[in-house]
Order: structure tokens, then C-alpha cells, then sequence
């Protein structure tokens, strides 16, 4: 329950005004009040105001104060959902020491200090105007201008240095040459180091109004003054360059982000019925996403690594025999965690997928699988061996000490856990990794190759009875659809470091994998009737804590006509 009600509130606080969910009601409450009370402040300086009013003023102040307290205690605590490196205490100071967790306490809790100190109220109200600069956070102006400044950090730096050292020289310099006609006014190098730096701010407090005299030291002067728009103009260059380039990326990441919605709204418009229900696509290829929305290779490969729910595969590296030409598509997946996907529904049956980003098909199958058959959903979207980022290249398939260390295979490994115990059921689903193909789908519980029997010892199945209850009703099953079935005979007994023995030996639930070959997930048009087929099985014979039956809800209309699919996949219309 408090899990659920963490993600929803980091949901409220992503700052993000243009995702059309209800959350965003929460953004416009936050603004407003940001609003009303900068408003409040404003009007208390007025006497006739205050005094007129004064009572509601500070009604308005107490609970916009409250408010944001409550916020603000709320952001703090749900941080480390916004963003993995706030987790922990370390991580949630450091959250309090960013530019807007600062904001935030410094607007908000000082509030209390009167409570504690004897500091004058009016004086720690003044911080309230800071609540302004909270508004930041969700203006795209703002966060271009930082992005602006961030790109020429280095450039600024370095100018900055260059324009400090030359106006010491020059100060220096100033010094020996004044000094030895005005000695009282140039008393030290401090004095003309203090007086050129003032020129450049105008010189506020007039403690350096003391002009050179010599010639020397008037040219010096001079060059003070050219530096002193330097020290502006310089910056001022840099950063709008950065600027127009940070613009124009922009409009091209939003290009890439338009080009990305509408991949996923083709897969929808592309889908197909089979077994009574309407499918989104499988894959689109490269091709297809030419003809249709006149996209070029290039723009396609920008697109999809722009998005956060699509990834491009060869579906030659699947192809058990023959010659292999490359066979390139883009395909969808769901994202809601740091590792891929995690859909909490209930069962009493949890389907896992270990490694989606690597096997052609698998995320499809698996997600169907689940969908259909009302089951809890956890996929590994994004870590693999093969993966271009070194800090996702590990694999959740065999858990080994390196993996086991990994915090987001741990997550994955403590979301497919939770609530299962005895009588409950993990299915891992992967792709076929050693048998090129000799059967459709491979019933595996830890038996030796060859291994006919049900009742061997040293299994990961406990409740022997139901999985040769199960594994008689999937062949039947399977066999209408003139799909095959086996149980060991052909793949190797699973490595006791494999992730199915790893769950196992943490749980008291049963666990079983599935092996799915290439074949069936990426190009036979029996995969459609194998999913409901192994759905409608697992449903019947392992579902205890829902009402039995396959969940077509979602499937009953078109794809592209689906609210849910539209949402899950980020087509905004």
C-alpha cells in the first residue's frame, strides 16, 4: 500500500506539465498556491493593506505554509522513486542540498525557526518569496537557460579565469605605477586589486572612487574598462550561442519524440485479429516505417533511441537455419521501473521475463501472457551482457555474484517475490538459448536431459501433482494449435546458479520455466494461439486469489481505438 502510494505521489511531483494524466491537477494546485502566496507577500508590505486585512493574509500565509510543508515532507520522502540516486538517508540529504530541495526547505521550514529561535517572523517571511523560484522546476524556459549554461560551463570557466589573472596583472601593474604619486590612495596592492574589480560591478559603494592620475596608470584604466565588457559580453556570447544550439536541439528531440509516437501508434494501426481478439504488431519493419510515415534509416535509428518504449532488433539472429540476411524491425515494450516492467495484479501467479532486451520476441509473449491471464508481470527491460551501457551489462538470467550485487536485479528479484508463498507460482518465460527449434515450448523443473519422470528428486517445483496436471493440459492445449510440448527432453537441467534455482531458493512458492523457441515468438502466426492457449492452462490450473477465466478486455477493439493501449504505449490524441 505504501509502495503504491509512493509511485503515485512521484508521479504528482515529475514536474512535468504536458503528460495529460490526472496527476497533473497536482502541478496546477502546486503553481497556483506557489502563486497566491508570492501574492500574499507582495500585499503584506502594503499598511493599509495589512491592516484592512491582515487577519486573511495571514490565514493565507498558515496554510499555504502547512501545505507546503506537507509537500515539500512528501517530495523528500518519495525522492528516491523521482530519482534512483536519492535512495537512501545519504541520498535524501543530498536531495535537500540540490538547487530546488534547497528552495523548497529554505521557503518552507524555516518557517518553524520562530518557534525555536527569537528571530523576528517578518524576517524569516522574507525567504517566503523564494517559493517563486519553485515555479522553475516546470518552466521550459528555465530549464533551457540552465541547459545553455551547462553546455559552456567549461567555455564560461575558462574565459572567467583568463579575464581574473589579467585584471590582477593589470591591478598589480596599477599599483607600482600610482603609488609613487599617490601613495595615501594607493597605499597597498589590496587598494588596486579592490579598485579594479569594482569597475566591474559599477562600483556600488563607491570605496574605490580614486581614478589614476598618471598616464601609465589611465591607460591601465582603459584596459579595465575594455575588460570590464569583456567580463559581460564574453559570457554573454557563449551563452547565447549555447542558447540558439540548445533550442535547436530541442525542436529536433522533439521531432525524434513525434517520430517515436508515431512508430508506436503504427504498431497499433497494424494490428491484427487472431483467436477471437484484436493484437497489436509483433514488429514493424524498417521498410514498412519508410513506405508508411516516410521516415529515413537514420531517422528511424534516432527515433527509437529517443523513446522510452521501443527498441530495434534483428530478427536474423533468430533464424535457426539458412542463409541470414538481415531482417531489421522495431518493436514495443512497457517501462515503469529502473530494470523494464513490473504490473502488480493480484494472482497468485507471477510471470517473469529475465531478459527481454535480449531475446527476439520475448517481451511480446510475456506481456500478452500476463495480460491475458490476469497474472503479476516482472521484465527485465534493459540489463543484458551484450548491452553498449557498461552499467546495464549484466545479466538477470543466470544470477550470479556480480548480478546478485546488481540493485536493480535486486528490486526485480524482490518485486517478483513479494507476496508468494506456498501454493503460489513463478513462471519464468525465456527464449530457447540451446536447442535450435526441435519444439515449440520446453516444461522445465529442474530435471536432467532425457529426465521422463515428474517425481525425481532436487526440483523447483514442490507440488509435483499440479505441474503433471499442468503440463498434460498445455500439451493438449498446444497440440490443437500443432504446436509441440516437452519436459526435458532435450534441454540441459538448469545451472544452480540460474535465475528460476536463485528464486526458488528464496521462496516457498513453486517455480517453473518455460523455454519458448525463436520460431514460434518471432515468426509463426501460431504464437497468438499458444499464448491464449498457455494463459487460459496457467489460469485454470494455478489461479487461486482471482476469478478464473482469460482477461480480454483490453483486446475486444482495435488497438489504435484503445484508450489503454494508447496510454500504455504514450500515444497522446
Amino acid at each position: 500500500m505504501m509502495k503504491k502510494l509512493k509511485q503515485a505521489l512521484a508521479q504528482v511531483f515529475d514536474d512535468n506539465l504536458r503528460t495529460r494524466q490526472w496527476q497533473n491537477v497536482g502541478d496546477w494546485i502546486i503553481i497556483g498556491l506557489i502563486i497566491v502566496s508570492t501574492v500574499e507577500v507582495f500585499l503584506s508590505t502594503f499598511d493599509g493593506i495589512n491592516q484592512r486585512y491582515g487577519s486573511w493574509l495571514k490565514a493565507i500565509d498558515l496554510v499555504t505554509t502547512i501545505f507546503f510543508t506537507v509537500e515539500v515532507t512528501l517530495r523528500i520522502w518519495c525522492a528516491d522513486i523521482i530519482d534512483p540516486k536519492y535512495k537512501g538517508v545519504w541520498g535524501r540529504v543530498r536531495y535537500c542540498f540540490s538547487f530546488y530541495g534547497l528552495i523548497d526547505i529554505l521557503s518552507t521550514y524555516t518557517f518553524y525557526i520562530a518557534f525555536l529561535l527569537p528571530i523576528p517572523y517578518s524576517m524569516l517571511k522574507s525567504l517566503r518569496i523564494a517559493r517563486l523560484m519553485r515555479v522553475f522546476r516546470y518552466l521550459k524556459a528555465f530549464r533551457i537557460l540552465s541547459k545553455a549554461i551547462s553546455n559552456k560551463s567549461r567555455e564560461l570557466l575558462v574565459s572567467l579565469e583568463f579575464l581574473g589573472i589579467v585584471t590582477l596583472i593589470l591591478s598589480f601593474i596599477l599599483y607600482f605605477v600610482e603609488h609613487e604619486v599617490q601613495p595615501e590612495v594607493y597605499e597597498n596592492g589590496w587598494t588596486s586589486v579592490v579598485w579594479a574589480f569594482a569597475q566591474y560591478i559599477g562600483d556600488p559603494g563607491g570605496f574605490a572612487d580614486m581614478p589614476p592620475v598618471t598616464l601609465a596608470g589611465q591607460i591601465i584604466a582603459c584596459l579595465v574598462g575594455i575588460l570590464g565588457i569583456a567580463i559581460f559580453a564574453v559570457p554573454a556570447g557563449l551563452v547565447g550561442s549555447s542558447f540558439s544550439d540548445v533550442m535547436e536541439d530541442e525542436k529536433k528531440e522533439q521531432e525524434l519524440k513525434d517520430n517515436a509516437e508515431a512508430i508506436n501508434e503504427m504498431m497499433l494501426v497494424k494490428s491484427l485479429q487472431r483467436e477471437g481478439i484484436y493484437w497489436p504488431a509483433r514488429n514493424i519493419s524498417f521498410g514498412d516505417l519508410t513506405l508508411k510515415l516516410n521516415l529515413t534509416v537514420e531517422e528511424i535509428i534516432k527515433s527509437v533511441a529517443a523513446s522510452t518504449n521501443l527498441r530495434i532488433k534483428n530478427l536474423a539472429a533468430t533464424m535457426p537455419e539458412g542463409p541470414k540476411t538481415d531482417m531489421m524491425v522495431v518493436n514495443q515494450y512497457c517501462v515503469n521501473e529502473e530494470y523494464g516492467s513490473h504490473v502488480e495484479r493480484g494472482s497468485s501467479v507471477t510471470i517473469v521475463n529475465p531478459i527481454g532486451v535480449g531475446d527476439n520476441g520475448l517481451s511480446y509473449f510475456d506481456w500478452h501472457l500476463a495480460q491475458l491471464g490476469g497474472f503479476n508481470y516482472v521484465a527485465n527491460e534493459f540489463y543484458s551482457m551484450q548491452h553498449h551501457d557498461r552499467m546495464k551489462r549484466c545479466t538477470f538470467y543466470s544470477a550470479n555474484a556480480d548480478t546478485q550485487a546488481n540493485p536493480a536485479f535486486l528490486r526485480f528479484a524482490d518485486h517478483i517475490l513479494e507476496g508468494h508463498g506456498k501454493g503460489d507460482w513463478i513462471i519464468v518465460v525465456v527464449g530457447e538459448q540451446r536447442v535450435k527449434n526441435k519444439t515449440d515450448v520446453h516444461f522445465e523443473f529442474g530435471g536432467d536431459t532425457g529426465e521422463q519422470r515428474f517425481d525425481f528428486e532436487g526440483g523447483i517445483a514442490p507440488d509435483r501433482a499440479t505441474v503433471r496436471r499442468l503440463y498434460d493440459d498445455m500439451q493438449n492445449a498446444l497440440r490443437n494449435s500443432g504446436l509441440t510440448i516437452d519436459a526435458h527432453q532435450v534441454q540441459p537441467r538448469l545451472p544452480d546458479n540460474i535465475l528460476a534455482r536463485y528464486l526458488q531458493s528464496r521462496t516457498e512458492a513453486n517455480v517453473l520455466q518455460l523455454s519458448v523457441s525463436y520460431k514460434l515468438m518471432v515468426f509463426d502466426n501460431e504464437v497468438y494461439s499458444a499464448i491464449v492457449g498457455i494463459a487460459d492452462v496457467l489460469n485454470r490450473q494455478l489461479e487461486k486469489r482471482r476469478p478464473t477465466g482469460l482477461h480480454t478486455e483490453e483486446y475486444m477493439v482495435r488497438p489504435v481505438n484503445s484508450p489503454y493501449w494508447k496510454k500504455l504505449y504514450g500515444i497522446e490524441k
